[in-house]
């Protein structure tokens, strides 16, 4: 028997700006994808995917195998992803790419083979960030055209919450609605804002990461606007100003337009009570921390 785990993701800075070479900042979560592999009594695949179902449950197989059925009982678990029974777009379809990837090879050496996988999954749209997440774990600058991982140390004196907002969105839809758009001024001006995010969270300054923020978040408003992607939409519009009027960060975390957001400050208690003061606008915090472990093998 192999059991693997792997964890979520949720990106920090440069959403979007990753998918046309942009640096982005990514942190994993210990919300963990699991697969388990054991040998099957009759040699014939046997798949067992707890809230899954129909053909839907084998995408995942087929896109790590390419389509190959292997004679195992497999188990795939991304139940930790899921939030009032919905999925909260933290990365369960990577983290469990990165984790069947390593049950069957038995080895935590799958950046490349899960980059592949994940590809046929998402129909080669992506940048591969949250793969990164999953196998590497921790926070790290990502660069799409090499594939490079930077790790970072966590700025200090940085607070944060993970904000669910109740509404699961489509990261791959997203994305596929962006491919057919041509350049705007301001995709140009995401492309520039996108790298000054990325080094004020590479130079270790809490002060720096939120004052940058200010600015990015307002092109990346623009960005959202002449995309008519919604990237504000399911109440992160409202979080953003507020957050803002009480001196806190707040943003859509990844593709937006629901699925989770990141409140940031200085302090615990200034963000509790912000959650208190501002409890008509949060549907609810998801529990959920940075994890610095990636892919493991859990028992072989």
């Amino acid at each position: 028997m192999t059991v693997a785990s792997a964890p979520g993701k949720i990106v920090l800075a440069g959403e979007y700006a990753v998918l046309w070479d942009a640096p982005a900042v990514c942190m994993a979560v210990d919300r963990r994808a699991r697969a388990r592999v054991t040998p099957s009594d009759d040699g014939e695949c046997h798949l067992v995917t707890p809230g899954f179902t129909g053909a839907e449950r084998f995408r995942v197989l087929d896109a790590v195998t390419d389509g190959r059925r292997p004679g195992y009982r497999i188990e795939l678990d991304t139940s930790a992803f899921r939030e009032d029974g919905q999925k909260t777009g933290i990365g369960s379809s990577a983290a469990l790419a990165v984790a069947l990837t390593a049950a069957l090879g038995n080895s935590v050496d799958v950046f490349a083979a899960a980059l592949e996988a994940h590809a046929r999954l998402q129909g080669g749209l992506g940048s591969g960030i949250d793969v990164a997440a999953a196998v590497h774990g921790g926070v790290f600058a990502y660069e799409k055209p090499t594939r490079c991982v930077t790790p970072i140390s966590w700025p200090e004196g940085l607070r944060y919450r993970v904000i669910w907002t109740g509404v699961p969105a489509s990261t791959e839809g997203q994305i596929g609605k962006l491919a057919a758009q041509a350049t705007t001024a301001s995709r140009s001006a995401l492309l520039l804002a996108a790298p000054k995010l990325c080094a004020a969270w590479q130079s270790g300054s809490a002060d720096d990461v939120l004052a940058e923020y200010v600015s990015y978040i307002g092109v990346l408003r623009q960005f959202s606007i002449d995309h008519d992607l919604g990237i504000f939409d399911a109440g992160h519009d409202q979080l953003t100003d507020a957050a803002m009027a009480d001196g806190l960060v707040y943003k859509p975390a990844g593709a937006g337009g629901g699925d989770i957001g990141m409140l940031f400050g200085r302090s615990d208690a200034e963000l509790e009570a912000f959650l208190e003061r501002r409890a008509p606008l949060v549907h609810g915090a998801l529990d959920c921390d940075l994890d610095p472990v990636g892919v493991r093998l859990e028992s072989a």
